[in-house]
């Protein structure tokens, strides 16, 4: 994963970690928390697959977002994604891509066993 870009090989399983920390670098308490994932058509019309986070350490502020190999077996490109956090406070935070002037680029690479 880069800044901007997640590139995984088609059909694998791939889990995107998430640690949340404050600006002091200390652990945030996610409880009550959901993580979204969208990754749609490069025209940005189609859905091709939405992941919900799993919180798995609350009060380290630890998540993952797991893909299996029915989300990556699309057809190889690129895709466009975000990630997006609501808080306990029903506060809305676009975390990925990092960069809030670009687009994140969900790469699907070719397989060569089948």
């Amino acid at each position: 994963m880069t800044q901007n870009g997640i590139v995984v090989r088609q059909g694998d399983s791939f889990d995107i970690l998430l640690q949340f920390r404050n600006a002091d670098g200390k652990a945030i308490n996610i409880q009550d928390w959901q993580i979204k994932m969208s990754v749609y058509d490069a025209d940005r019309k189609v859905l091709k697959f939405s992941k919900n986070g799993e919180i798995f350490d609350v009060k380290e502020g630890k998540a993952r977002i797991e893909l299996k190999p029915a989300d990556t077996g699309i057809d190889a490109g690129d895709y466009v994604t975000d990630i997006q956090v609501t808080t306990d406070q029903n506060d809305v935070h676009t975390i990925f891509p990092q960069d809030v002037n670009r687009v994140g680029v969900f790469r699907i690479t070719e397989q060569v066993t089948r």
